[in-house]
């Protein structure tokens, strides 16, 4: 069933715990999502990076979150449907008025009362719209370039909570030790850092850059106040590795359409992965019940 995602991040929240928000470019992996989402009885988000369909073609924005409602309404488990990292305005509010009723603006990049004054302007249209809204504090930068272990992007608890008091955001990204991308080293989550942010602020809080950070990492840190984990560049690559496997496979077979084929390959692929990685949010000792069950 489609579910509001602050509704899921309370409940992640309630159960200490962090849900998984997927990026998604076509049918195969929305459909795996939430196809595993029901079989492992745990919510999941999933959302679209507005840079894929810009650059690479890969979806509409209405679209897709008419794709993302429908394969919603076809399973019990609440699913979430996001907009991830948005940089003005118009194209905001353009993605909610299209079917999105969570998203991201990012202005980040930009000073502290800078990003404060865009983000209070697109939460104060898009609660009147009925969206949520996630923003950053602090920078998420790029794992290619180092960027996780620049502490100067790190977020700091006393600026997260004056952002948080002037903007009424619903969920907020920080910066921890997190960076986007294929991370050149082992990264390592600043959990002190995490834990003043949360004692600082009363909103859930979101983890970008979640491909390649460590487990054991990831599960101190959903503990700790992470409630929503974002994957995208691992996922992916699970989507390629599938493609490479299946054309490997079909070397010197001659049936005509065996591109027809590819779909159900990929989806069994992903979800294999899927069904492993959605773990994260059910493997904790203070839970007894996948966060599913709670409130359902």
């Amino acid at each position: 069933m489609l579910e509001k995602v602050s509704t899921i991040l309370k409940m992640a929240d309630e159960s200490n715990t962090a849900v998984i928000s997927f990026i998604c470019t076509d049918y195969n992996m929305v459909y795996s999502v939430v196809t595993t989402a029901e079989k492992t009885n745990t919510p999941a988000l999933v959302m679209l990076l507005p840079e894929h369909y810009e650059k690479n073609n890969t979806m509409n924005v209405h679209g897709f979150a008419e794709m993302v409602k429908e394969l919603a309404e076809s399973v019990k488990v609440p699913i979430g449907l996001h907009l991830d990292h948005s940089y003005d305005y118009d194209s905001v509010i353009t993605s909610i008025k299209k079917g999105f009723d969570s998203v991201m603006i990012d202005a980040s990049a930009y000073s502290l009362d800078e990003n404060i004054a865009l983000t209070r302007k697109v939460t104060e249209t898009a609660h009147i719209l009925g969206a949520d809204v996630e923003a950053e504090i602090g920078h998420v930068g790029l794992a290619q370039d180092c960027d996780g272990d620049k502490t100067d992007y790190y977020t700091k608890a006393d600026a997260a909570a004056r952002f948080y008091q002037e903007t009424n955001v619903d969920s907020l990204a920080i910066a921890i030790g997190n960076a986007h991308g294929v991370y050149v080293e082992t990264p390592h989550l600043d959990i002190q850092r995490l834990e003043e942010i949360n004692a600082a602020t009363d909103v859930p809080l979101v983890l970008h850059g979640g491909s390649g950070i460590p487990h054991d990492q990831l599960e101190i840190a959903f503990r700790k106040g992470i409630n929503k984990f974002n994957v995208g560049t691992e996922f992916l690559s699970v989507y390629y590795d599938a493609v490479k496997e299946y054309v490997h496979m079909m070397e010197g077979n001659d049936k005509p359409l065996k591109m027809l084929e590819v779909p159900e390959f990929v989806q069994t692929r992903l979800c294999e992965y899927l069904e492993e990685k959605m773990k994260l949010s059910t493997n904790h000792e203070s839970l007894s019940q996948p966060i599913m069950k709670i409130g359902y």
